[in-house]
């Protein structure tokens, strides 16, 4: 168990006036299966002239302001108090078949099993191809329990890609991702949903945040934390597990989620339509402080 406070700042500069805008954040940790969220407290400047809270398709918390003051900078802090539990420790070779899970699926009545059946499909960001299918393929042969071959899927792209970020952006294509083998944790992200929706599995994409551990001995720094992103995939028997195939491990009580969606179009931690503003600069600064925990 753990208990964090984060600070997500995020900072518009824009080169020319803005007249208007309205924006969506995915900012706010969920109460989640693994965490608890007690407070989290939104400051805009310039100051919006409506704002409110709404749950999105998916179940996030969303929030939502609109600007009708002219500004030429935006900056958008909100702080949060979560807490996390131990993530269950599952026996991967307990979990389905991967090929068995497509069928079981379509054949089954169950709640759960239908909302899984949203994300074995094509997305914003997610295209289904042969070439994804052969890239894991030889990760999971015929019989193969999915979580056993989501762990080692997560292992290999560790291992294999280089974490680079200053290769991609947001709308470098997944190819390119699988074909240069470098990017970001979105990228390995989005490139896991494709290969693994595209052999039938479903997989959802996880956004939040991840402790940073400085080296021994140095202090940490502030503002060296990011937002982040990981994978769940979804087993019949036994719900969704998370894999983060950037740090090639199942997530541990320093993951904190804020947003779960079918890829990142559906958590982008800020977006909105503005008029006027030109170029921009963005900058963006997250410290995740862990906390000592009190008994009462």
């Amino acid at each position: 168990m753990a208990d964090y406070r984060i600070i997500h700042k995020t900072k518009y500069v824009y080169e020319d006036l803005v007249s208007y805008g309205h924006n969506l954040a995915h900012m706010y940790p969920l109460a989640f299966r693994d965490q608890d969220c007690f407070r989290t407290h939104v400051s805009v400047n310039p100051k919006p002239v409506v704002s409110s809270f709404r749950k999105d398709y998916f179940g996030n918390q969303v929030f939502l302001f609109s600007i009708e003051d002219s500004h030429k900078t935006l900056e958008v802090i909100v702080e949060s108090t979560v807490r996390t539990h131990p993530t269950i420790d599952y026996d991967k070779s307990r979990s389905t078949p991967w090929n068995k899970i497509e069928p079981l699926l379509r054949e089954s009545s169950l709640e759960q099993d239908l909302e899984a059946l949203e994300f074995l499909q094509p997305s914003p960001f997610i295209r289904l191809k042969p070439q994804f299918a052969d890239f894991i393929s030889p990760l999971f042969p015929i019989g193969k329990p999915v979580y056993l071959g989501a762990f080692d899927l997560a292992e290999f792209i560790f291992k294999n890609f280089k974490f680079d970020n200053k290769a991609t952006t947001i709308n470098t294509p997944t190819e390119q991702v699988l074909a240069e083998k470098k990017g970001v944790c979105q990228d390995f992200t989005h490139l896991c949903i494709a290969s693994l929706r595209s052999l039938g599995i479903p997989t959802r994409y996880i956004s939040g945040y991840l402790e940073t551990i400085p080296p021994p001995g140095k202090p940490k720094l502030r503002g060296t934390d990011a937002t982040h992103a990981w994978i769940s995939v979804y087993c019949p028997d036994m719900g969704w597990q998370d894999f983060d195939p950037t740090n090639g491990k199942m997530i541990t009580e320093e993951y904190i989620v804020t947003a779960v969606g079918r890829d990142y179009s559906d958590v982008s931690p800020l977006k909105g339509i503005l008029f006027g503003g030109g170029k921009h600069k963005l900058t963006v600064e997250v410290d995740v402080f862990r906390e000592e925990i009190i008994d009462d």
